[in-house]
């Protein structure tokens, strides 16, 4: 829970950022440099993601022990199996938003995946990417992903212990 309140306020302190393909690194680089305390923040967030997974990790190796993906538990060993995703797809939209050599060419090595696939293959890379390349579009489109998918990681957590604890709620 630290760890995601880190997240989520470090975040919202992070989103003075320019997502343009003109000004993202420009922006990146206001906030480390000019902005009072904003290469914490940054460092803070950026590092907060790392540690977010090293938890998310110790949690899962705790379930595997414990054998809590076994019946009855195995919704809820699903419903974290989505938040897992959730939380790697968020991870890969923000490691695009620098919009730096690294983020541009690692996404453009993870945005052709799904180019491979046969016959839907190029029109799907195509939609995920917004263009025929990698862009500002893209750029635009993760950074909204990037926003928005707090909200849903957090929406199957609360799912995800209300299923396991009382909540309130009847269970059968």
């Amino acid at each position: 829970m630290v760890v995601l309140v880190n997240q989520l306020v470090t975040g919202i302190w992070t989103m003075m950022y320019n997502p343009s393909a003109e000004g993202a690194f420009a922006s990146v680089e206001y906030i480390m440099r000019d902005v009072k305390g904003g290469w914490l923040i940054r460092y803070m967030h950026s590092t907060g993601a790392s540690a977010f997974f090293v938890v998310v990790y110790l949690h899962m190796f705790r379930a595997l022990l414990y054998g809590s993906y076994q019946k009855p538990r195995e919704l809820i060993w699903l419903i974290g199996m989505g938040i897992y995703l959730a939380l790697m797809a968020e991870g890969f939209f923000g490691y695009l938003l620098p919009w730096g050599n690294m983020s541009f060419w690692g996404a453009q090595v993870i945005l052709n995946l799904p180019a491979a696939l046969p016959v839907i293959g190029d029109g799907l890379a195509e939609w995920v990417r917004g263009d025929y390349i990698i862009s500002g579009i893209t750029l635009n489109r993760f950074f909204a992903l990037h926003v928005c998918y707090p909200a849903c990681t957090c929406g199957l957590s609360i799912h995800a212990y209300c299923s396991a604890t009382p909540c309130g709620f009847e269970q059968p």
